[in-house]
């Protein structure tokens, strides 16, 4: 399709008065322009359909490897220039990883951009686009070859992720009653899972996984696959080493909390990734036929207008130096990271889940240390982390600033192993199957031990060869890292233990400002697991030192680290024990006095400073602000906590202490410490203790005004409708707070389906709206149409079927789920069967648009426009709208005149 405005769409950065053609000069001078003389500048140009050898001009664009080069190139012969790399709108489908050394370094102040160009929305692919579907006889499934060797976990529909073939056991006839060993399973007695097994051949057992939610504690979701199935004896072999990761689990001492061992006998939730499973929407891919096949039941059951995206790459892009020569002064901008994969789960070490994604891999003690019986691998705590789809490691002055990362099979994004004062802002995570971002490493909490130096660079690095002759010591601490403004929703979408942000091991974090929703388990969580050994015990002997060292088995290099003015909401939506912010483990060097007694006052002020932050629509089962086994330094000042149902707002399982609570709103308890705990210098003061429903002026509006990200009305931020999450009301009635995302001082507002004015915008996550008389908090909403028998279908919705449309997401002009279907051709059409007694027709009007037919139920077609009155663009508006009988309708939309025609779904009102 021909590149226009109105469909590949890309960034949206709007100034107030300043037209689209001096916005785009302003933006190219910012990139380029020297701080010296323009003899040390440079621009180049690559497009996704560029061939190779190009000459990276804006008139000869070029490939990302070319421009690679030549951005080398040209580094080597002019020290301190300021180059940029521009990239032309579309999708760059990546072969190989994009490969990030000490040669693609600029220099101080001088850093090498690699930025969309103005309009665009360049996405990284590590994925192939699926073509050749065929019907699979008279089924609903369709296949298509794709390449040899394919493997992936994930596969993209449409910019979503589909469910792999799955199916309950009980839906399978399977009737339970399974017994457990060191093995695996007997099943004999159950007819219905020996029938279905019996049905598959050997290849296609090894393929079968199986899915525990909560299995190793409410806060884990273990996976492990079949090994094999003997029909004679009755009984499953699982694979390990998962199989006993997951069951049989080393014991230790001094535990504070506890790594459970999942039962033997325990059935799976899920049973997964076999041809036989499919459902509609559901896929699955068969490498070991010739050729390899993938096979997808469309929902509409049909593939026409699919975009099938299938990844062949883990690591998408990488970025290493080492410690004497890092990769230094590198700056993303404006781009989408997409399609890759992450396939370690479907090997034999599967996904043995601990905490916050963090998995066994290897024998039950890994990082155990001595604290096991027989002693385990060091340093304590040392489990595998999730490969991040982008990464970098011995990495100095790294900018990703206004990109997104979507649709990825491992964690979005990795920074770790010496890399210092790398800038993560304003950009957004979503749809990522693990956590969004991974702060450190789990092998280095503490690299002056000259014993880890080994473990580091195999772990801790995105290419160990590369490290082999580094000297690590305090310059392997991952020092000086900023994560602000960064929006981070719908992740852990495979693997539900998942954080929006791991932090590990710092010094000099500051993670502020970030939007944090729609998370299954914890939003931030710092150190974890590392302090389940580390519990406060009173030394007898000196009963006046608060902290006795015997107390404390694995300190690290954790210092200076904020968690400040973040907001989170709707967290722990699948797995529970967790928080908002949840924390372990040692988080400050100490400091003596001149006597040798602790300094508490420069001790404190070196921890873990958590504050500014607000959180609400929290879950049943764990702390809002959680400092668990063995936390210990941790400074709790000026946050909120409400709608959280109760559970305290702050406290945690037998933590070391020397917490300090003070100027809190919180609507649950403080210092609620369990499991027996004898936890030591807790502080609490000047809390204030708020309803849960919390309405306007609970919580003070300055508190609120500052919380979670400030920049939606930048792309990729700006291009998420605006939606409510919460809402209140004052004592007296006369106002409701509003909490959600996306707000801007434009976004209008209605009570009762009427605009209201007088709104107070306190940020992008928070409103103060006046009610009036007669009117509840309930009854506001951001459309015209109160009516909460209403229904808005997306236009990717299923129900939806096209002839001739296709899809465009990203455009970022505010289209409902931030995407439109659009036909070119006159006669296309969408047709929808509802049931209802009022339907709406959402798209867009704009000036390369013209008329669409409207027919419903086989009735007269009705020719609607969709010009504006006004010349200008209108994204998610009700091109139609039509009062019927209720009952059921089917109305079509055909294309009829214009360039475009644009179908943003459907409101249905029943």
């Amino acid at each position: 399709m021909a590149k226009h405005p109105s469909i590949m769409r890309g960034p949206r950065r709007v100034i107030a008065g300043v037209s689209g053609l001096l916005l785009a000069f302003m933006a190219q001078s910012l990139i380029t322009s020297p701080s010296a003389d323009a003899a040390t500048a440079a621009t180049f140009y690559a497009s996704p359909s560029a061939s190779s050898g190009a000459a990276c001009t804006q008139a000869a664009p070029c490939t990302l490897t070319d421009a690679q080069t030549e951005v080398r190139t040209y580094l080597a012969a002019n020290s301190g220039a300021n180059v940029t790399v521009l990239l032309e709108n579309g999708t760059y489908r990546l072969a190989n990883t994009w490969s990030f050394t000490a040669a693609d370094s600029g220099s101080a102040g001088h850093p090498v951009v690699w930025q969309a160009a103005p309009g665009a929305t360049p996405v990284i692919s590590g994925a192939t686009q699926i073509s050749g579907w065929t019907q699979v006889g008279t089924s609903a499934v369709w296949s298509a070859p794709v390449p040899a060797g394919s493997n992936s976990r994930q596969l993209y529909v449409n910019g979503q992720e589909a469910p792999i073939a799955q199916a309950t056991p009980s839906s399978l006839g399977m009737s339970g009653g399974w017994t457990g060993s060191s093995t695996g399973y007997t099943i004999s007695g159950d007819a219905g899972a020996m029938s279905w097994f019996k049905s598959l051949t050997a290849a296609q057992v090894a393929n079968v996984e199986f899915d525990y939610p909560g299995g190793n504690g409410a806060w884990t979701e273990s996976q492990c696959r079949v090994a094999s199935f003997s029909a004679s004896a009755g009984t499953l072999t699982m694979d390990q080493p998962c199989w006993n990761d997951a069951t049989d689990r080393a014991s230790y001492s001094q535990a504070s909390g506890g790594l459970p061992s999942m039962s033997t006998s325990q059935m799976p939730t899920l049973i997964e990734n076999a041809q036989t499973l499919l459902h509609p929407g559901q896929w699955y891919l068969s490498g070991s036929t010739t050729p390899a096949t993938l096979y997808y039941d469309p929902p509409a059951g049909q593939m026409s207008g699919l975009d099938v995206e299938l990844p062949h790459l883990e690591s998408l892009v990488t970025g290493g130096g080492t410690l004497a020569a890092p990769i230094h002064d590198i700056t993303f901008s404006g781009l989408q990271f997409s399609y890759a994969t992450w396939n370690n789960p479907s090997t034999s070490v599967g996904f043995a889940d601990v905490q916050s994604n963090l998995r066994i891999t290897g024998t039950t003690n890994q990082g155990m240390c001595t604290f096991s019986s027989p002693n385990g691998s060091c340093p304590w705590g040392a489990l595998s982390q999730p490969l991040a789809n982008v990464a970098f490691s011995a990495a100095n002055d790294i900018t990703l600033q206004g990109n997104r990362f979507a649709d990825l099979g491992g964690a979005g994004l990795s920074v770790m192993y010496g890399s210092t004062n790398t800038v993560i802002n304003g950009n957004e995570f979503t749809g990522i199957a693990s956590t969004a971002m991974v702060l450190g490493c789990t092998y280095d909490p503490n690299p002056l031990d000259p014993t880890e130096a080994a473990g580091i660079k195999q772990n801790c690095t995105t290419n160990p060869s590369a490290v082999s002759g580094d000297s690590i010591g305090a310059n392997e601490i991952l020092t000086g890292t900023t994560v602000s403004n960064n929006i981070i929703h719908s992740i852990g979408t495979d693997y539900s233990s998942a954080s929006g942000i791991t932090l590990l091991f710092s010094r000099g974090t500051t993670i502020t400002h970030n939007d944090l929703y729609d998370l299954p388990y914890t939003g931030i969580t710092a150190g974890v697991v590392e302090g389940h050994v580390d519990q406060y015990v009173q030394d007898p002997s000196d009963p006046s030192n608060p902290e006795p060292p015997s107390s404390q088995n694995s300190t690290n290099i954790n210092e200076n680290n904020t968690l400040s003015d973040n907001l989170f909401h709707n967290y722990l939506t699948e797995r529970q024990d967790g928080g908002a912010i949840y924390v372990e483990g040692h988080q400050a060097q100490y400091a003596y006095n001149s006597d040798g007694t602790l300094n508490s006052t420069t001790t404190l002020a070196q921890g873990l400073q958590v504050t500014g932050n607000v959180a609400y629509n929290g879950a049943t089962y764990g702390k809002t602000y959680y400092d668990d086994a063995g936390a210990e330094w941790v400074n709790w000042q000026g946050n909120a906590a409400f709608s959280t149902d109760g559970i305290p707002a702050q406290g945690g399982c037998n933590p070391t202490g020397h917490f300090w609570i003070t100027g809190n709103y919180f609507s649950g308890s403080t210092q609620d410490y369990d499991c027996g705990s004898t936890t030591t210098d807790s502080n609490a003061s000047g809390n204030t203790t708020i309803p849960d429903t919390a309405g306007p002026g609970a919580v003070p509006n300055s508190l609120l005004s500052t919380a979670g990200s400030t920049t939606t009305t930048s792309w990729p931020a700006s291009a998420r409708s605006p939606e409510i999450y919460y809402q209140a009301p004052n004592s007296a009635g006369t106002q409701a707070l509003v909490a959600g995302e996306g707000f801007t001082t434009s976004t209008p507002v209605y009570v009762s389906g009427t605009q209201v004015s007088g709104v107070t915008y306190l940020s992008g996550g928070f409103l103060i709206v006046p009610l009036p008389t007669g009117s509840e908090a309930s009854d506001i909403s951001l459309s015209a149409d109160p009516d909460p028998g209403s229904q808005r279908l997306n236009d990717t919705d299923p129900a939806i079927s096209y002839s001739g449309f296709s899809t465009s997401s990203g455009r970022g002009y505010g289209d409902y789920d931030n995407d439109v279907h659009y036909a070119t051709a006159n006669g296309s059409t969408a047709t929808l069967t509802f049931t209802g007694n009022g339907i709406q027709v959402f798209g867009e009007q704009y000036t390369d648009q013209g008329n669409i037919g409207i027919s419903i139920d086989g009735g007269a077609q009705q020719t609607v426009s969709t010009l504006p009155t006004d010349g200008q663009r209108h994204a998610n508006v009700a091109v139609f709208s039509a009062t019927l009988s209720l009952g059921v309708h089917t109305i079509v939309i055909t294309k009829l005149s214009g360039q475009y025609t644009t179908l943003d779904g459907f409101g249905i009102v029943n």
